[in-house]
């Protein structure tokens, strides 16, 4: 089947409409925290995969559940991906195709923050067409942060100020990075205390990426600071931002990046795996499969006198290769 096309009114009503949502979505989560806070609502949250794994009953299935339907009135012909539907069935298939467009819904990411009223909670929206994000909505409504992206026509934080912040000219990377930059990671859902598991792997990758130059048989990055927000969505915004360098994880599911990569992308970011190749000095740097699992982002960077932006974000993709450990998060049943 041929992947649908649309023209560029389409495309902007679409935007239009995601954007509206997003900020309809966010009011609602926003409404459920100040209940909290006030004492008159508690939500009940039960685990899925692990104690780290949850989901809030009365607040992120209702919220999915309105965008949803928002969706399916509009537009009755789009498929819908949402975190909640889908990990009520019991397949872990990549459902996204490239002949539907698609939106792809995490109606709360960050759900441990959101019930520890921390503020790094948000709702994600996107719209794919053959399989790609072209449209992204993260609203973490706690920050008052609103970022959005549609295919050609930038990447924006609160509709008014151009992603990166940092422009006129945007930084190129730091000639020596990882070397003075911002590492973004996450500890992850498996905490299974496994020597050679992924815990293990990600802990010695933090190690690697923080500790001196030289050290750690050479592979010390000394990197600038270690940030995890709790939030694969806000670290992917962050990075977009230029606020975060470099974001590293697996373990993610598409609902939780798809936004994220539209917007990064818009603004001038790259993502491509997180696991290194054989031969990190010459493997070939290609755009990221959403349904991977495995993301390594970097932030949008300018010219510097001796190379070019995308040539600068390439070599601190093969830095960083040269210091993490592969990760294994394969899809369960794949």
């Amino acid at each position: 089947m041929a992947t649908k096309t649309f023209t560029e009114q389409e495309l902007n009503d679409i935007y239009a409409f995601a954007v509206q949502l997003g900020k309809d979505a966010g009011k609602l989560l926003l409404e459920a925290a100040r209940l909290r806070w006030n004492g008159e609502n508690t939500p009940e949250a039960v685990e899925k995969d692990s104690s780290v794994d949850i989901v809030t009953k009365t607040d992120e299935v209702d919220v999915e559940l309105f965008i949803k339907t928002s969706i399916n009135q509009k537009f009755p012909d789009h498929a819908f991906v949402g975190e909640e539907s889908y990990s009520k069935g019991a397949f872990r298939d990549y459902l996204i195709s490239d002949s539907t467009p698609t939106w792809c819904v995490d109606p709360l990411d960050g759900t441990v923050n959101y019930t520890h009223l921390f503020p790094m909670f948000c709702v994600s929206i996107a719209f794919l067409v053959g399989g790609k994000p072209v449209i992204g909505v993260i609203n973490a409504p706690f920050l008052n942060q609103l970022f959005t992206a549609c295919g050609g026509r930038g990447a924006w934080l609160n509709e008014t100020q151009r992603l990166p912040l940092i422009r006129n000219p945007i930084p190129p990377m730091p000639t020596n990075a990882p070397a003075g930059c911002v590492f973004s990671c996450e500890w992850g859902k498996d905490r299974k205390d496994t020597p050679g598991g992924n815990l293990h792997r990600k802990v010695e990758s933090f190690l690697n990426m923080a500790a001196e130059v030289g050290g750690r048989a050479g592979k010390g990055g000394m990197v600038h600071g270690i940030r995890s927000l709790g939030s694969a969505t806000m670290d992917l915004a962050y990075t977009a931002m230029g606020a975060f360098d470099i974001w590293w994880e697996g373990g993610c599911w598409e609902w939780d990046v798809a936004a994220g990569i539209a917007i990064l992308q818009e603004a001038g970011g790259l993502i491509t795996t997180a696991n290194p190749p054989e031969n990190p000095s010459t493997a070939q740097i290609e755009d990221v499969g959403l349904g991977s699992r495995l993301y390594l982002a970097i932030r949008p960077a300018g010219s510097s006198s001796t190379e070019s932006g995308r040539q600068g974000q390439e070599r601190t993709v093969r830095e960083v290769w040269r210091r993490v450990r592969a990760l294994d998060y394969n899809r369960p049943g794949a």
